[in-house]
């Protein structure tokens, strides 16, 4: 795939995922154009002036709600990676119609969008939380899945395929909860949810890594599943906190104690391979031949985090944080 002969563009493109992405793109890749799509022109200010300035680069403003605007900025793009999402649990728990606005309605502008441009591939962002949803962010992520899937069927013969990627917490994106331990590791107390919890962990550079190889072998309807580690809270703020008392205060408004990845009914569909699972369409539009090469997985199967068959260690939060862990000792 010949990244410099492409036009790509990045809804949610200010955000932590979108400019790692630039930047491993612009480093790595050099697209013939990177298109920033995102509502806020503070956020592109600070973007362009922290030294996102490249040649390739475009910022657009607009907002995935505005269908319109969407048409007329996705005009002339060969890629498309849909990363614009109200993400965190409690606000979407809180204005439940803004988040249906944006991560459902949303889609389907994407997606139609895309469909009346003539993208060549569209990857949409998922999350854990999609699977077995019980808050609305979960909800409104699975319900974009399912419209980025199906969407192959109205592309039919035309140029136009959608896939997904789905995979867990990302380390220092937005809203991540290590910036909270390393806050309160000076006062001696840490505040958990609960002890027993478990979630999935990856790096944004893992992330934008992935991201980049699903599109280069995607096929339209397939959900890619990254393998990555899990890790209790317990563990991750005693690495990033040691010596810390931690205070339990419960589990927020639509919290899991853990995450899945791939639910028991869908692991049917699925293949396994070193690196990662992929999820396959149960659709007659699907061809059979699509990723035969992959192992079948086992009856009951069900990729969880509290199950999960690779753990990380302090060692490697640390690493994986930007953590110095010989810096980090217990407080008296």
């Amino acid at each position: 795939m010949d990244w410099s002969s492409l036009n790509v563009f990045v809804t949610g493109g200010t955000g932590s995922f979108g400019k790692k992405f630039a930047e491993i793109m612009l480093r790595d890749y050099h697209p013939r154009k990177l298109v920033i799509f995102s509502r806020g022109e503070l956020k592109q200010h600070d973007m362009r002036t922290s030294g996102f300035d490249h040649e390739s680069l475009r910022y657009f403003i607009g907002d995935v709600r505005d269908e319109r605007r969407l048409r007329r900025a996705m005009n002339g793009a060969d890629i498309v990676v849909h990363a614009a999402a109200l993400k965190q649990v409690p606000a979407c728990e809180y204005n439940p119609v803004e988040a249906v606005a944006t991560n459902i309605n949303g889609a389907r502008n994407v997606v139609d969008a895309a469909l009346d441009t003539g993208v060549q591939k569209v990857l949409a962002l998922s999350t854990d939380k999609a699977v077995n949803p019980v808050n609305l962010y979960g909800a409104t992520k699975l319900v974009a899945e399912k419209l980025f899937v199906q969407a192959n069927s109205y592309s039919g013969s035309g140029p136009t395929r959608f896939s997904c990627v789905r995979y867990g917490n990302v380390l220092g994106s937005r809203g991540s909860v290590i910036p909270v331990f390393r806050a309160q590791r000076s006062s001696g107390r840490v505040t958990v949810t609960d002890l027993r919890m478990t979630r999935f962990w990856m790096t944004i550079e893992q992330g934008v890594r992935f991201v980049i190889h699903s599109i280069e072998n995607m096929h339209g309807g397939e959900v890619f599943v990254p393998k990555i580690p899990s890790m209790g809270i317990a563990e991750m703020a005693a690495a990033i906190a040691p010596g810390c008392t931690m205070v339990p205060v419960g589990i927020r408004a639509g919290e899991k104690l853990h995450e899945v990845l791939i639910a028991e009914d869908e692991a049917r569909h699925a293949v396994e391979f070193d690196d990662m699972f992929v999820v396959r369409p149960a659709h007659s539009w699907w061809a059979d031949g699509n990723w035969q090469h992959g192992r079948p997985l086992p009856d009951g199967f069900r990729y969880t985090s509290d199950s999960n068959s690779r753990w990380l260690t302090a060692e490697e939060l640390c690493e994986m944080a930007g953590e110095d862990s010989r810096e980090l000792v217990p407080t008296a």
